[in-house]
């Protein structure tokens, strides 16, 4: 007697945080150490960059965002008061290399940008959310996002466009956190509190 066996994958539901639901870590706490590739392949560690001096940490949402590239081209333009101030800047996204290239391109940015695979930086930063379903279709369709396959999976989850200051002993001494990604943190905000 021939007899047929079927397995049941069970479906797995994922709840995704709303970007109501994404809070960010506040300032005094200790930010997580992680370590990332950058667009050329290199890996940052922000324990090794924090040996140096502060670390700005910016989350921005990919090369598609005229936002994201408005705002990283300004820091590109006023990188030397950060820099005199001792600290460093990092800008990281959920997409992968070849897309990092194209903000690089449109940015001028010579700061490192990283690839945050599988979101695991921004949710330990609590930015990390998915935007609704009809948000998603005007960045893709529109935008021309390719949210898809420009990230590690299919989520299409995005960080909130959060700046970070973290001082040398790895706390979060600053931060500009708006779920309302128009409203973007300012070069001067940004130096006149970086930690001496």
């Amino acid at each position: 007697m021939n007899c047929c066996f079927f397995k049941i994958h069970k479906m797995e539901t994922v709840a995704y945080k709303k970007v109501k639901e994404a809070k960010g870590l506040k300032v005094g706490s200790q930010a997580p150490g992680f370590s990332a590739r950058d667009l050329k392949d290199n890996v940052f560690s922000l324990n090794s960059a924090l040996g140096k001096g502060p670390v700005v940490l910016i989350f921005y949402r990919g090369q598609w965002c005229p936002f994201c590239n408005k705002h990283l081209k300004k820091l590109e333009q006023s990188l030397d008061k950060i820099y005199e101030k001792g600290a460093s800047v990092v800008a990281i996204s959920p997409e992968k290399s070849e897309f990092l290239k194209r903000t690089a391109d449109k940015t001028k940015a010579s700061f490192s940008l990283l690839y945050d695979e599988d979101y695991k930086i921004a949710e330990a930063f609590d930015v990390a959310f998915r935007p609704t379903k009809f948000e998603r279709a005007i960045y893709n369709k529109i935008l021309k996002a390719d949210l898809k396959n420009a990230h590690s999976d299919d989520s299409q989850q995005l960080p909130i466009p959060a700046t970070f200051i973290i001082g040398k002993d790895g706390k979060i001494t600053w931060r500009h956190f708006n779920p309302d990604y128009k409203k973007r943190s300012t070069v001067d905000d940004i130096v006149k509190n970086i930690p001496k």
